[in-house]
């Protein structure tokens, strides 16, 4: 008899020890929800709410405010955004069958161009090798922009630009990037 006793307390004590165990996972959880609500949240469920299209609206009305008290809002990047935008203010969505037209990042020629030159670090027939390019300056601390070009019996091409400069700032510009591995030619504005 002392047998079924001895069962009877080892299924009491597992049934016991399972509900202590979910009660206290319950309470871990409980409490850590009160600490951080997204904690258990995956990545798609706590990636922020759209904005919707009438909050412009509402920053003109706040900012009066901040600008009289001397308190200035912080401006808000989003870095992975501002290396997909072309110069347009289009993205990039990488699905594109030829040549995406880029809006000219570069002045037009003038007169007054005579001592201007810019700074060209690659020219390619796919705008995607040129946005990379464009991508890996921007890490590197360089401002480029991306001009496309129409080269007769040779197709579009898309050059990567950085300037205008003068002659010194050119040369100061590009020994700059050969330190960061880019290799890059002056060329006189024309």
């Amino acid at each position: 008899m002392s047998n079924g006793t001895d069962k009877g307390k080892v299924i009491a004590g597992v049934f016991i020890g399972m509900v202590l165990g979910i009660t206290l996972s319950g309470g871990v959880a409980w409490y850590m929800l009160k600490k951080n609500p997204t904690v258990f949240l995956t990545a798609e469920q706590s990636k922020p709410a759209p904005q919707v299209a009438t909050v412009p609206a509402l920053v003109p009305a706040i900012a009066p405010p901040l600008a009289a008290s001397g308190v200035e809002p912080k401006q808000h990047f989003e870095f992975y955004k501002e290396l997909t935008e072309k110069s347009d203010g289009t993205t990039n969505s990488g699905n594109a069958k030829g040549p995406v037209p880029v809006k000219q990042f570069l002045a037009p020629p003038s007169a007054a161009t005579k001592g201007v030159y810019y700074v060209q670090a690659g020219s390619f027939q796919n705008v995607g090798d040129a946005e990379k390019l464009k991508a890996k300056l921007a890490l590197s601390g360089f401002e480029a922009g991306l001009q496309t070009v129409n080269i007769p019996d040779k197709g579009i091409w898309h050059r990567v630009r950085l300037g205008p400069y003068d002659s010194n700032e050119a040369g100061k510009t590009i020994a700059a990037l050969k330190q960061n591995g880019i290799t890059a030619t002056q060329q006189r504005a024309q």
